[in-house]
């Protein structure tokens, strides 16, 4: 099948449902909104915030609309993808970025890595953003060098933010003894939830005239039917979205109806 083909035949100008939208045209809905607002008042806080969510739901895209808009000159953003690197891994992160070469001594990572982001913000005037994305999949000893980070004086405000970005289990596991350390110092919790069946339409409706489509193309009853299998989440969203549009060309279909959703469904179903 031809993408371009695809695209003539529906009048796209491009395709809908990409992953590669600046933030100004991301779709504002409730939960997403709600998010981004958390998340820069964070970062104005230099405060410790918890955003968690189902695997799709746009943690991470919200994240993005949050430092977006942030003045370069006055923020340095470090985010880490993939906290299965392990505490080291994070220091190094931190460290690197902020200019210097880790100290090859575990223990002398903790002092290194709070040496260099209290010089940032007191020499250098920039406020630090840490965005730790998959945070749940973070082992007890990462979760705890992290508490240390933040411990960098007496009553004193460590001079960063961070956003913990991660699945449900996340809450659950900063609500266990073990970190009460850490879950005390965070400032912020906000679930993302799914989109509802009006903001779900509303979804669709804002990448297809993204696209150039701003006439029906989704019947109601592929869209709900998108929406009960997704069960709101953006990223199922797109991919039931694509699917169905692409079953919808493959029968040279003028819409998007039910039966296209459906085959949509059982395609993305069995992935």
């Amino acid at each position: 099948m031809s993408i371009d083909r695809l695209r003539a035949h529906y009048g796209f100008t491009r395709m809908p449902f990409g992953k590669d939208l600046a933030p100004g045209m991301l779709h504002a809905h409730g939960s997403h909104a709600e998010a981004v607002a958390r998340m820069a008042w964070c970062i104005s806080e230099q405060a410790i915030g918890v955003i968690s969510g189902e695997c799709g739901a746009g943690k991470t895209v919200a994240a993005r609309a949050a430092v977006a808009s942030l003045d370069a000159s006055r923020h340095t953003v470090l985010y880490l993808g993939t906290p299965g690197v392990g505490l080291r891994g994070i220091y190094g992160l931190i460290i690197n970025t902020l200019g210097a070469t880790p100290r090859f001594h575990h223990a002398a990572l903790i002092p290194q890595a709070q040496e260099m982001l209290a010089a940032e913000s007191a020499e250098r005037g920039k406020h630090v953003v840490i965005i730790i994305d998959e945070a749940h999949l973070l082992d007890a000893e990462s979760l705890e060098g992290i508490r240390c980070l933040s411990n960098m004086g007496m009553d004193q405000t460590a001079p960063f933010c961070l956003l913990l970005l991660g699945q449900p289990t996340l809450r659950r596991r900063l609500r266990n003894g073990t970190f009460t350390a850490l879950d005390q110092r965070i400032a912020v919790r906000y679930t993302i939830n799914g989109l509802d069946l009006k903001e779900t339409r509303s979804y669709v409706q804002h990448h297809l005239a993204l696209a150039g489509r701003s006439d029906t193309l989704f019947s109601d009853d592929a869209i709900s039917l998108i929406h009960t299998t997704s069960r709101g989440l953006p990223r199922l969203i797109n991919n039931l979205a694509v699917a169905a549009l692409v079953a919808a060309f493959a029968a040279n279909k003028a819409i998007v109806d039910e039966s296209s959703a459906r085959v949509a469904v059982t395609e993305v179903s069995a992935e």
